[in-house]
C-alpha cells in the first residue's frame, strides 16, 4: 500500500535521479582516470623527446669536435712539412731551425696547463675559439715571415694552441665513463687523418704555388673553425647540465701557478704528465731531425717529404683502427706502456744504427 501524497511517478523519478547521480559520478571518475593516465603518458612523451634531443645533441657536438680536431692538426701538419724549407729559404741552418722547432715546444709545454685554466674559467667554447684564434695569428705571421726574428716571433702564438685537448675536453664531458674509453681513442683517427691529408696537401700546395701557400691554406682552415666552435659548441659542455657553470669572476687567475701545481698533485696527475713528457720528448727530436734529414741528406722536395709524413699518419690510422682497442680490452694500460715505451725505444736504437751505418758508407764511398 502507498501511503497518502506517494505517487509511483515520484519514486521513478527519484530511482532515476540516483541513477544518473551514480553514472555522472562513474563518468567523473572514469574521466579524471583517462585524464591521470593522459598526462602520465604526455610526461613520458616528453621525456622521450627530451632524450631523443639530448642524445642528437650530444652526437652533433662530439660530430664537430672531432672534425675540429682533425681539422686542426690537418692545419699543423701543413706547416710541419714545409717551414723547414721555409726556414732554410730565409737563411736558417740546422742548429737555428733546431731553436725554432723546441720554442714551438717549449712554449706548447708552458701553455698546455695555463689552457687548462682557462677552459676551467670561461668554458671549452672559449678555450677552442682562443686556441683557433691563436693559431690563425700563427699561420698570419709565419705566412709573412720575411727574416728570422719574425720567424721566431710566430712561435709566439702557440702558446694557446691546444685545439686538440680542447677537443677531447668536450669529448670528456659528453660520454659517460663507459664510453669515454672509446670516445677519446678515436681521437687518434683524427690525428692519422690529419698528418695524411695536411702533410700529403701541404706538400703538394707548397710545390705547385710556393712554400707559403700551405700556410695561409691554414690560416683559412682556422678562421673558419671559430663560428663553427661559436655555433656547435654550446657553453656549458656537461650532458646532464650539471657541474660547475664557468665563472670568470672567480678570484683565482688563469695564470695562478699555485692552483696549478694544485692540480698536477691530484693522485695520478703527475705519473701520465711525466709519461706524456718523457714520451714526447724523443717525438719531438724526430719530427726536427727527420725535416733536417730529408732535406740535407735524402734532398727531398716537400712534396715527397710531405707524402712521406703521411704515410706515417696511414700507419698510425692502422694501429689506432685495428690493433690498440684489441690490445687494451686484453692487457692493462701499465702493460701497454711499458711495451710502447720498449718498441719505440728499439725503433730508436735501430734508426740511429742504420743511420750511423749509412753515413759510414757515405764517408768511404767519398774516400775511394
Amino acid at each position: 500500500m502507498m501511503g497518502d501524497g506517494d505517487h509511483p511517478s515520484d519514486n521513478i523519478s527519484q530511482h532515476r535521479d540516483s541513477t544518473q547521480v551514480a553514472s555522472d559520478n562513474m563518468n567523473e571518475w572514469t574521466s579524471l582516470r583517462n585524464s591521470k593516465k593522459y598526462q602520465e603518458q604526455n610526461l613520458k612523451d616528453e621525456e622521450k623527446q627530451r632524450e631523443a634531443e639530448h642524445a642528437s645533441k650530444k652526437h652533433r657536438v662530439i660530430l664537430v669536435a672531432y672534425l675540429l680536431s682533425a681539422l686542426d692538426m690537418s692545419c699543423l701538419f701543413m706547416q710541419i712539412s714545409t717551414i723547414p724549407y721555409l726556414a732554410k729559404n730565409l737563411g736558417l741552418d740546422s742548429i737555428g731551425f733546431g731553436s725554432l722547432q723546441t720554442t714551438f715546444g717549449v712554449l706548447q709545454l708552458i701553455g698546455g696547463p695555463v689552457f687548462g685554466r682557462f677552459s676551467d674559467q670561461f668554458g671549452v667554447r672559449a678555450a677552442l675559439t682562443l686556441s683557433f684564434l691563436s693559431g690563425s695569428l700563427f699561420y698570419l705571421l709565419l705566412g709573412i715571415s720575411t727574416n728570422i726574428p719574425l720567424l721566431f716571433m710566430s712561435r709566439i702564438p702557440s702558446l694557446f694552441m691546444h685545439g686538440l685537448p680542447g677537443a677531447q675536453m668536450v669529448v670528456t664531458n659528453w660520454t659517460t665513463p663507459t664510453e669515454r674509453a672509446g670516445a677519446l681513442g678515436k681521437f687518434g683517427l683524427c690525428m692519422g687523418l690529419g698528418m695524411i691529408v695536411g702533410s700529403s696537401l701541404g706538400g703538394f700546395l707548397a710545390t705547385k704555388f710556393g712554400l707559403k701557400f700551405p700556410t695561409f691554406v691554414a690560416l683559412t682552415g682556422n678562421l673558419l673553425s671559430i663560428p663553427a666552435v661559436l655555433v656547435y659548441i654550446p657553453p656549458r659542455t656537461e650532458p646532464d647540465g650539471g657541474g660547475t657553470q664557468a665563472n670568470p669572476s672567480k678570484a683565482s687567475s688563469v695564470f695562478n701557478i699555485r692552483e696549478i701545481m694544485r692540480l698536477m698533485r691530484l693522485p695520478g696527475v703527475m705519473p701520465i704528465f711525466t709519461i706524456k713528457l718523457l714520451s714526447g720528448l724523443p717525438v719531438g727530436l724526430f719530427m726536427i731531425m727527420f725535416a733536417v734529414i730529408s732535406i740535407n741528406f735524402f734532398g727531398l722536395d716537400p712534396e715527397q717529404s710531405g707524402y712521406l709524413l703521411s704515410y706515417f699518419g696511414v700507419i698510425q690510422m692502422g694501429m689506432q683502427a685495428f690493433v690498440i682497442g684489441r690490445l687494451t680490452k686484453r692487457y692493462s694500460d701499465g702493460s701497454l706502456l711499458l711495451v710502447s715505451v720498449a718498441v719505440s725505444s728499439a725503433v730508436g736504437v735501430a734508426m740511429a744504427a742504420g743511420c750511423t751505418w749509412n753515413i759510414d758508407m757515405h764517408f768511404k764511398l767519398l774516400h775511394k
